[in-house]
């Protein structure tokens, strides 16, 4: 019988410790390596990228680089003494898989997550607290790194630049070079000085290849209707935990937990069921549900809904505007974790 629980009703209180305990790869990342990572032959960027980084982890963890460039042929390209390594390209050509595969191969104190987990972290515990928590690390990898507004463009460049001061590497992933951070959200050119500094601590890698978004957003599966939701998460989640809620009630509750406990706020929940999905027309509230899009990818939950489709989760304007890369991120996440229960449970089509 499935056991059913409501996200609106949870309040995680989080530790300092199990906060830090988050910046972990992903369970779809959890396992992977430099050696499992398969580069396109026709992209000599992504190869280049693997002996880079290879490298920059073996100095990082004070011992010899393993067998991999041999492996992937040549000798690999030494680093700088910048602080850090900064991967440019596009989505889909592997990036998180190459920064968490660098994140496994350092041992020691470490943290790894995204961009907007960091300056989370920073809201919840303070810059300086911060600071000191992630000074004593030997790696900091942020991965989907992006400047949406000058307050986050001061913020992480004094958090990269004092991380670098005390001896901490970084590696951060995106798909905006450092000197174009910022574009389009803002009077970039105002705090040019700022993203020169976070431009200043990286070499930066180009990695070629196919750019997801040349393919448009996916489409989503149809939803249901609010009939068949019951029916649809019996067959599909069995014994499981599955958190149900309406969806506006979901989304009034986001505004009281900070997105610092999203990872949290999904702990033992293994699908999701939501009633009458509607488009999001606030754009903080539509950024906070980006963030809690981006923990049900990282926990793979499967998600089962009735109302908009989710290609309609966002406003026109939105999905044109200076976070659009936010926002089609978020879809093209939902739609595959959508597609994935919907799939699976074998669901009737519903009706018109």
């Amino acid at each position: 019988m499935v056991h059913v629980e409501q996200l609106s009703t949870r309040r995680p209180a989080v530790s300092v410790e199990e906060l830090l305990k988050g910046f972990v790869p992903s369970p779809r990342f959890g396992e992977v390596s430099f050696a499992s990572y398969r580069p396109d032959p026709s992209q000599p960027s992504q190869a280049e990228a693997v002996r880079v980084l290879s490298e920059f982890g073996s100095t990082v963890a004070g011992k010899p680089a393993s067998g991999l460039r041999k492996f992937f042929g040549g000798k690999a390209k030494k680093t700088d003494s910048r602080a850090g390594i900064y991967l440019d390209g596009g989505f889909g050509v592997g990036k998180t898989h190459l920064l968490s595969s660098l994140w496994h191969q350092v041992e020691g104190p470490k943290a790894i997550g995204t961009f907007v987990e960091y300056t989370n972290l920073v809201g919840a515990l303070s810059f300086r607290k911060t600071v000191e928590a992630l000074s004593s690390y030997k790696l900091v990898c942020i991965d989907e790194f992006e400047l949406d507004d000058p307050g986050d463009t001061v913020l992480m460049s004094r958090l990269m630049r004092e991380l670098a001061d005390a001896g901490v590497k970084l590696a951060a992933t995106s798909n905006t070079l450092p000197g174009a951070l910022g574009d389009g959200r803002f009077a970039a050119v105002d705090f040019q000085r700022e993203i020169q500094v976070l431009a200043d601590q990286f070499e930066i890698l180009h990695i070629d290849g196919e750019d997801f978004r040349h393919r448009g957003l996916p489409t989503p599966p149809q939803p249901l209707a609010n009939s068949d939701l019951d029916a649809a998460m019996r067959r599909e989640f069995g014994e499981k935990t599955v958190a149900v809620d309406d969806f506006a009630t979901l989304v009034d509750h986001l505004a009281g937990v900070h997105p610092s406990r999203y990872r949290q706020l999904l702990d033992g929940v293994d699908a999701v069921v939501w009633r009458d999905v509607h488009t999001i027309t606030e754009q903080s509230v539509a950024l906070r549900f980006v963030v809690l899009a981006d923990r049900l990818y990282d926990k793979d939950v499967p998600i089962l809904a009735s109302g908009a489709p989710l290609d309609q989760l966002f406003t026109p304007e939105m999905m044109t505007g200076g976070y659009q890369k936010k926002y089609f991120r978020a879809v093209s996440r939902l739609t595959a974790l959508a597609r994935e229960a919907q799939e699976a449970a074998a669901v009737p089509a519903p009706v018109a």
